[in-house]
């Protein structure tokens, strides 16, 4: 997996997201024969009211409030189909062809087959689009820099190491404790370690 899409997906999932890493949009070329129109670098799939209180064990309640420049929706199902660039935060030509919005939306069933063209006409038109059944869908791009004008919505790789490195730091009696399976989490978890280590020696 590409270090970005990497990085962009363990942000997703502490934010309460499930995903899907570069996920491959067939073609069919008739005689059954397919090839692979395109690849979408992430999608994401958050359901409603994710991050509600929970307790387990002794520990106390606690409710995870997701990073503000996400902004899911706090009530709705809300479905992320991602590019992710190390430089300019754009779409692939892909990512913006109607047939390949309409496979991936189809594919994951966020919506009927007979809303399906509004749905991606909304998508291309406004970058977020709600549904028939309540859904939200929208595109994301994520990267080093913005584009000017862009319709679609935009959260910089630098925004994203700051919210982990927060997370790590507020949450850290938790993580220094757990393992996890993720590389990039882990990498991060090994490098604030070793700054609080740092931080120590006199």
């Amino acid at each position: 997996m590409d270090d970005a899409v990497g990085l962009v997906q363990v942000y997703l999932r502490l934010n309460g997201y499930f995903t899907v890493t570069e996920y491959p949009v067939l073609e069919a070329l008739g005689h059954g024969q397919h090839r692979v129109a395109t690849d979408l670098d992430i999608l994401a799939v958050r359901f409603a009211g994710a991050g509600r209180p929970f307790t387990m064990g002794r520990s106390r309640e606690r409710t995870f409030r997701p990073d503000p420049r996400l902004g899911p929706p706090a009530e709705a199902v809300d479905m992320i189909i991602g590019e992710v660039k190390e430089g300019k935060a754009t779409l692939n030509q892909g990512a913006t062809e109607p047939r390949v919005l309409r496979g991936a939306l189809l594919r994951f069933g966020c919506c009927a087959e007979e809303d399906i063209d509004d749905v991606v006409r909304a998508l291309l038109q406004r970058g977020a689009t709600r549904t028939h059944c309540g859904h939200h869908v929208r595109l994301v791009a994520f990267g080093s820099y913005p584009v000017p004008g862009a319709r679609h919505q935009t959260i910089l790789l630098g925004e994203i190491v700051d919210f982990l490195q927060d997370y790590i730091r507020s949450n850290w009696s938790m993580v220094r404790s757990a393992q996890f399976k993720d590389p990039t989490f882990n990498l991060l978890t090994v490098l604030e370690k070793a700054r609080a280590v740092r931080a120590r020696k006199p």
